[in-house]
């Protein structure tokens, strides 16, 4: 009975760090975080912070920016804090200045005009960078309790293609997939346990 259960637990193996993916689990009953995948772009004593992958907003960039009026790459909804607030990232081969590297070769915000230039130039182009309205946030040692009863699974385990993916319909899935073993399983949950 043990190894059954064994075989539906979340346990991770290792605590998350800066650069980190969380992975929900299945039936995380938060809509916010259901199915998603969130890069860890901060993560210390004070707290954590985040952006969610896979949910684009259902607006376009050019949308919210009229300087990229031709632009039609998805804004993504980064989660449920300061929904009023733009954040980016990027994997620009030339470094754009004031970015913090979270993973190697993945950015987090810079000098705003800079990119937005690089873009209108088509010095970079649309896989190399993603947009979000609003974070996903906790507080000091609140993910580390939602870490103890398993509501998410830390990995390191990603390409940076995956991140900037613009139509990530598939990552939550092929994310699981690629960690091999019992998450394999857990990929292939359907989305309402009602229906098995």
């Amino acid at each position: 009975m043990h190894d059954e259960m064994d075989v539906f637990s979340f346990r991770n193996d290792r605590d998350p760090e800066k650069g980190d993916l969380l992975i929900s689990e299945p039936y995380l009953p938060d809509d916010n975080f259901s199915r998603t995948v969130i890069l860890l772009a901060e993560h210390n004593e004070e707290g954590s912070l985040g952006f969610v992958l896979n949910k684009p907003s259902g607006v376009k960039l050019s949308e919210v920016l009229p300087d990229l009026e031709n632009v039609d790459a998805p804004l993504f909804y980064g989660g449920p804090v300061q929904r009023d607030t733009l954040h980016f990232i990027h994997c620009c081969e030339d470094y754009l200045t004031d970015s913090v590297e979270i993973a190697k070769g993945i950015f987090w915000g810079g000098d705003f005009h800079e990119l937005i230039h690089r873009i209108k130039n088509n010095l970079v182009s649309e896989s190399d960078f993603k947009f979000f309205i609003g974070y996903s946030g906790w507080a000091a040692g609140q993910l580390k309790n939602e870490l103890k009863v398993n509501s998410w699974i830390v990995t390191r385990n990603f390409a940076t293609q995956q991140v900037f993916d613009p139509e990530p319909a598939l990552l939550w899935k092929s994310t699981l997939e690629n960690l091999g073993g019992k998450y394999k399983l857990f990929a292939s949950f359907p989305q309402d346990p009602r229906m098995n």
